[in-house]
Formats: structure tokens, sequence, C-alpha cells
């Protein structure tokens, strides 16, 4: 066991937060914590890494062992480059280094008794810099950069230029080169692209350690999480599995509670009423029987009604105008910015009830295409065209649809004075705004609230094309599963960026890839265009929605031949390349050894010139040797 919490309680302003809290986890285990926005997630982890004093329990990490902790926001100042700063996470390997390179000079002057000393030291220094990775260290940090999305252009900037989300993941990427026994991580892939989250979940599951995530990327939990932990109402439940499993066995146990719950109530009333009519007899034996009953009923231990599910809030998103069957057909559609292009000549078409999901890296063009769509950004060539009747409603992911200087209620009724106060508070009571709520200034809500007032506002429209940039953005799981069942039963046309896979497996019937400046098309949710990325090998896209070509059905025979031989013709090359890549380096290796045993032989410890000449071709092996492993790393992914 690495880790183990016991009785955690923790209260604010009189409040609740967190109660008797306790858990613990294994060495290797991955952990996932899990709970609306609120219940204390992230609370629970600045008391295990020691940022707040629990009120009550105690947090124990096992003798000897290291965590560390990435926070939401970083501000990660520094006047480093980004390379030289994750080179800080490698600071002891460095300074073995430098402290080799120094032996390694003085052993070329020195003679007899210190001349032994300091090989004795050498092929020590030698042996811990192998041992700590030394000389794969430079891959590493370059390798961790580019999964977690920089370029290497990127490399030289100063970390103090770059935006909040660079800096969350510069500090993410040391703290893996660091490599401590517990990783603790909150929120991590709020700043990360597909592919950086998909390079992180393969790090994550092959690390060699401990690892704790608050998320609400059920995608990621699924991939990541062996064991669930929830937090509901202060209290702490474990669930084995991952978030699929959890999510089961959570309805069932949630059911199960609020069945016994009824039925306690059920009883209460019965009973209730059972005492009123033996005391209206007015005699001494039934009101002795009434008081009878009415001490059991003080004796019962009353149950608390469960936390509502995402199920039991109802949000209803009707078009009220029907559209065309063509909602949108856009052709030639192009933008730059100064002297990058982002895409050039795409096009799509979307049909009346598509749901259609864009996905790609970040920086592609995803948002600024839907922002031409809406004509917040004019193109700089091609044609949008939308169909008969089509009503646009547009959610964008700076909220710039809502004035911070309302409340809530002014907010709805400025836009639909024709709504009185009840219909108003009964469309903010299912986006969970309820009471005094409804007074709040936009301004000083969350991101995730703001998010719940644009869907609100999106709802009463009479839009029946709904374009969504980034819906679950800041979104707690159960506010995400509100949004998938409305969408689902939606029976307009629903266009969206979204870079949460799990929201698009359950609401998209089809998806567009933006990569290079163009977008490929694949009939179905995101699992199956994995499939297809993968079956592929991006060697062939399943279909174009390009102007040039558009509508073409996805089908693996259409996939030419001679690409097909050509991919099996690089795939044997790279396996050959990978083999002669190892078998060098086993020979290098044995090489280094036997120079090694050279030093040591005593006919050449006294002999200043042979050593020279052997720690001479060592250093030259050691330097070929990184490039090698730099070549196995690039060919064996």
């Amino acid at each position: 066991m690495i880790l183990s919490c016991q009785n955690i309680s923790k209260s604010f302003n009189g409040e609740n937060l967190l109660s008797k809290v306790s858990f613990h986890i294994e060495d290797y285990e991955k952990v996932a914590v899990v709970g609306i926005n609120g219940a204390g997630k992230t609370t629970l982890l600045r008391i295990i890494v020691g940022e707040l004093a629990p009120d009550e329990g105690l947090v124990a990490l096992s003798k000897g062992k290291t965590f560390g902790y990435l926070a939401q926001n970083q501000n990660v100042d520094s006047e480093n480059t980004l390379y030289d700063e994750m080179q800080t996470a490698k600071a002891e390997v460095i300074a073995l280094e430098e402290k080799i390179r120094e032996t390694e000079l003085a052993m070329k002057s020195a003679q007899g008794r210190r001349l032994e000393e300091l090989m004795e030291t050498y092929s020590r220094l030698t042996h811990s810099f192998e041992l700590a990775g030394g000389y794969a260290y430079k891959s590493e940090i370059t390798g961790v950069l580019k999964g977690l999305g920089f370029s290497e252009d990127t490399f030289s900037k100063k970390v103090s230029t770059l935006s909040g989300g660079e800096k969350t993941r510069t500090a993410l990427g040391k703290l893996l080169l660091l490599k401590p026994d517990l990783i603790i991580l909150d929120e991590p892939t709020n700043h990360l692209d597909l592919n950086s989250i998909a390079w992180l979940e393969t790090y994550l599951l092959n690390y060699k350690g401990a690892v704790l995530i608050v998320s609400h990327d059920r995608y990621f939990l699924d991939k990541i999480a062996g064991k669930i932990i929830e937090i509901d109402q202060g209290a702490a439940a474990s669930f084995t599995g991952n978030y699929s499993d959890y999510a089961v066995k959570r309805e069932q146990l949630r059911s199960a509670a609020l069945n016994a719950y009824l039925k306690q109530q059920q009883e209460i009333k019965h009973q209730e009423a059972v005492i009123e009519k033996l005391r209206s007899f007015n005699r001494e034996k039934s009101i002795k029987r009434a008081e009878s009953r009415e001490k059991m009923l003080q004796k019962m231990e009353v149950l608390e009604k469960p936390t509502e599910a995402a199920t039991d809030i109802h949000m209803t998103l009707t078009p009220k105008v029907v559209s065309g069957n063509d909602v949108m057909h856009i052709e030639g559609l192009s933008k730059s910015f100064g002297n990058r292009q982002l895409f050039s000549d795409i096009g799509m078409d979307i049909k009346r009830g598509e749901h259609v999901a864009v996905i790609g890296d970040n920086g592609t063009g995803k948002t600024t295409i839907l922002k031409i769509i809406n004509g917040l950004l004019d193109a700089d060539g091609g044609e949008i065209t939308l169909g008969t009747n089509v009503h646009i409603g547009y959610y964008d992911q700076e909220h710039h649809v809502l004035h911070m200087d309302k409340t809530l209620f002014d907010e709805i009724s400025d836009e639909y004075p024709y709504l009185n106060q009840t219909e108003i508070r009964n469309t903010l009571a299912a986006f969970l705004f309820t009471g005094d709520d409804v007074y709040k200034q936009i301004g000083n809500l969350s991101g995730g609230e703001r998010g719940r007032i644009s869907l609100a506002k999106l709802m009463l429209s009479e839009a029946n094309f709904l374009i969504l940039d980034e819906p679950t953005n800041h979104l707690d799981i159960t506010s995400k599963e509100i949004l998938e069942d409305a969408l689902n039963s939606y029976e307009g046309t629903v266009l969206y960026v979204s870079h949460d896979r799990y929201f698009i497996n359950r609401t998209a019937g089809r998806i567009l890839d933006l990569r290079d400046g163009k977008l490929t098309g694949y009939l179905g949710n995101y699992d199956y265009y994995l499939e297809k990325r993968l079956a592929q090998n991006e060697a062939q896209p399943s279909w174009s929605v390009s102007s040039q070509n558009k509508d073409t059905a996805p089908s693996d025979s259409k996939l030419d031949w001679q690409a097909k031989k050509e991919q099996q013709a690089k795939a044997r090359k790279r396996e050959n390349d990978l083999k002669k890549c190892e078998d060098t380096i086993a020979l290098l290796e044995k090489e280094i050894a036997d120079i090694e045993s050279d030093m040591a032989l005593p006919e050449n410890a006294t002999n200043a010139s042979k050593l020279q000449e052997l720690s001479s071709r060592q250093e030259e092996i050691n330097d070929r040797l990184l490039s090698l492993y730099e070549k196995w790393e690039e060919l064996s992914s």
C-alpha cells in the first residue's frame, strides 16, 4: 500500500464538504476520484498533498515513497526555454553526466593510486547514470514534449511566453519526467487534444507507479482506472473496475437505495394513518395501541433520500420549425491567419436529423469553421448555403451569447419576454438553478454554470440546427449525461466540436476529422472512427468530404491496391530497420562492457595512454548509442 486516507473530514463555513472519507491505494494501482462539481474532489487532493489541513482524519504516505501533484491551473513562470525547463526534472541525471565528464578529464592526467580511485568513481558514476536512464534522458524529454502536443519549434520558446494551457502541459511534462511513486492529477486532459490524451493514456497505463486522477473525461477513465472512488454528499465509496463498471454498479446501488427509501416512506405514512385512526376511536385500548405504534415509529432509523441521478432531470430540446432535408452545404471553404493556412478548399453536406462531430488537434481550425458558419468570422474563400427553414442555435465555449451584467432570470426574461415567471423558473430548474440561484449575476458564475445557462437559452430558442463548440467543457459528469440524453432525443440537426470522446461516442452518428487542412468523414461514432484510422494506418481516408469528393460511402474495397502494397512494404522495412537497430545496440553495449573490463585490468590501470584510448572509444560509443536509442524509440513507436 502506497497511500492511506482514514476518516478525512473537512468543513467550510459550517457546511460539511467531506465526512469521514476513507480509502487506500496500492502500489501500481490506477485510481480515479469522481463526483459532481463542488463534491470536494479537488479539496481531497489538496488535503492528500498537504496544501490543506483536514478537520479530522489522517493521510499516510508509505515511508520512502514520493508523489507528484498537478493542479488544474498551473502558474509556471520561468524565463527558461521549454526544453530547458523540462531538463530541470532531470537535474540529478544531468549532474551525474557532468561528474562523469569531470572524472574522464581527471583520468587523462592521473596516475597510480589516484587513477585507480578515479576509475572506481567512474565505474560507479556510469553505473548510476545507466540505472537512472541517463543515456536516453534527452530522447525521453523530446518524447514527452511531443506526446503532450508541443512541436519542435516551441522547444526554444520561453515558458513565460506560453499560454495558460501550454503552461499546464509544461507542468504535466515535468511531473511525468520526475517519475514519482504516486502521480496525482487534477483534470489532466483539460488542455490536451485527442492525440495527446491518447498518448497520456498509454503513458499512464504503462507507468511503473501508482496514479490518482480527478477527471470528468469518462473515456479516459475507462482506459486508465482500475478503481473508482465516488464522492457523494461528503461520503466516499470505492468501486472495483473502470468508469463503465462503476456506472453500472452505482445505478444498481442507487436503484436499490431508492426502492428501500420509497418503501420505508410508504410504511411510515401507513403507520401514521393507522395511529391517527386508532386515536380517533378515543378508547383506552385503541389509544394504548396508537402509543405503542408511535414508539415503534420513533425507534425506526429513517433512511436518507438518495441523490437524484441525471435521468431524474429531464431537459427537452424540441425544434418548433422543421427544416428542409438539406440543412447546410459548404464548398471550397478556406481560411488563413497571416502566413498560416488553417484549411483550404474543404466542404461538407449536413442533412436534417444528423448529429455530426468535428474533431482534430488543437489549432487546426475546428472552432474557426463554426465561427465562419455563424458569421463571426469571414472566410478567405468558399460558399456556405443554408437549407429551407434552417434556424441556427449557437453555443460557443467563451459564452459570448451571455450578458455578464445580467442575472440568470433577466437573461432569460429579456430574451424571451413572452414567458411568465413560472415558465422561466421551470426552465432554469431543469438546468439545476433553483431558489435564489436565479438572481445570481452571470459574471459571478463558474464556467460550468455559464455553460448550463447558455444551454438553457438554446433550449428555449426556435433553433432546429444546433452548432455547439465544446459543449461539455467545465460540465461535471452528471451535467454531461443530461446534455447527452437531451441531444439523443433531439429531432433537429446538430454540428459540434468536442474532444470528449465518451460524449462523441454517445451522441455522434458521423465524424469529420480536420487534419492537415482537409476534412475526412467517417460514418459512425468515435470508436468506429478510431477503428478505421488504425486499420487504414492513416494511408487512405474512409471517405472525403472535400468539395472535390463528397458523399462517397466508406469502403475498404475502394482502397487502392498499390497503396496497400506500399503500406505492407513500409511495414516490413520498418520491422527490418528495427531489428538492425536492436542488433547494433546489443553489439555496442557489449563493446562498452568489454572496454570497462579492459580498464579494470592491472596492466592497463597504470597505462595512461591506453586508458585515454579506451575512454575516448567509450565516449564515442556512448554518443552513438544515444542516437541509436532515439532511432529505436522512433521506429518502435
